[in-house]
């Protein structure tokens, strides 16, 4: 096998480029669906007391609906806010570097999550709970686990 990105050596300037745009894109097609999301919550909130339901459990089910479309939209912040570091990482040439153990990222794992802030390892470990996942730098939060966050 010969040298590459997986065996330790730093991302190209064309592979920063396509892994950028890659987060770009995400980042849009998040912002877009957040949006979305919003207006869909505040159409129900604004409907007339016409639309009111009369049944306790169709109140119910608009109540569960609303929630659900606030959790997906907290999901979809935690996403924002890892990939707005990723961008910031491409910046300041971090970008692809485990957090926790220094090394790089294999490219396999930054083509399906390329806001990954660790190598394969470290996030199994951090799933089984033996390694601490670092604070979120900009904001100072960890995110509590997320069936979808893979990282």
């Amino acid at each position: 096998m010969g040298k590459d990105e997986t065996n330790g050596n730093e991302l190209k300037p064309a592979e920063l480029k396509k892994f950028q745009s890659m987060l770009m894109a995400k980042l849009n097609n998040i912002l877009g669906n957040v949006t979305s999301m919003e207006t869909e919550a505040l159409r129900r909130d604004r409907s007339d007391l016409s639309n009111m339901p009369i049944h306790m459990a169709d109140l119910g089910t608009d109540n569960y609906e609303i929630e659900n479309i606030l959790g997906l939209m907290d999901s979809e912040r935690k996403i924002l806010l890892e990939i707005t570091d990723a961008l910031r990482r491409i910046e300041d040439g971090t970008y692809g570097i485990c957090e926790s153990r220094g090394e790089q990222i294999p490219a396999q794992r930054l083509n399906a999550i390329p806001w990954a802030r660790y190598c394969v390892a470290c996030a199994t470990l951090m799933e089984k709970g033996l390694l601490a996942k670092k604070k979120h730098e900009e904001y100072n939060e960890t995110f509590p686990d997320d069936p979808g966050d893979e990282d």
